[in-house]
């Protein structure tokens, strides 16, 4: 499995890749937001350094965009409104499916309903040329300096490290809105009773 090839590239290689751009854009948002907030910032879902909608977006991104690199407008433009379409989709599922948004733009300037804004767009195009034109052939070389049979060992582990604490904090969040529903349905009920008994 991990020597298959997808895209032109090993599923190890995307493995991994999808690992670092989680950790790393984990620490780049919780920096920025510790600043924002003039306290710590854990800007992941769970308790670990990890957010994969930026291992998603980062391998994505990377995988749609190489054949841009040549043109760094096109590469610039595309990036940015490639990542906006991501972030919103991304943002209207997680309202969805757990009835809250993990971000907040309605403070920023030219948002569409707290779920993208334009400093976000801008910021998205300069991680577009940042990831094709630097970053990524950075990544595959700190990759390929393990031996593979450890960074397979690694990817294991560090993925079931994920999924153990998102399980955690999907169970406390689903938890959380169920308890919510529930008094709101011994309330309903109360007002129901009140008025007829």
């Amino acid at each position: 499995m991990w020597t298959r090839e997808l895209f032109g590239t090993d599923v190890y290689h995307l493995v991994s890749a999808f690992i670092i751009y989680s950790m790393l854009g984990w620490l780049v948002e919780s920096i920025y937001m510790s600043f924002c907030n003039r306290k710590l910032t854990n800007r992941g879902f769970a308790k670990g350094p990890f957010c994969p909608i930026y291992g998603f977006g980062g391998v994505l991104g990377y995988l749609i965009l190489h054949p841009l690199h040549n043109n760094l407008i096109a590469l610039y433009l595309v990036g940015a409104l490639l990542a906006t379409a991501f972030e919103f989709l991304v943002g209207k599922f997680m309202i969805k499916a757990l009835g809250e948004l993990w971000w907040d733009y309605n403070d920023k300037p030219c948002n569409y309903k707290g779920i993208v804004c334009l400093e976000s767009t801008i910021a998205w195009g300069f991680y577009a040329v940042i990831i094709i034109t630097f970053l990524h052939g950075k990544i595959i070389g700190f990759i390929d300096q393990y031996d593979f049979t450890f960074g397979i060992h690694a990817c294991r582990i560090i993925l079931i490290l994920v999924a153990v604490d998102y399980c955690i904090q999907l169970y406390k969040t689903l938890h959380d809105q169920i308890m919510v529903q529930r008094e709101k349905l011994i309330d309903k009920y109360q007002t129901f009773k009140a008025r007829w008994y």
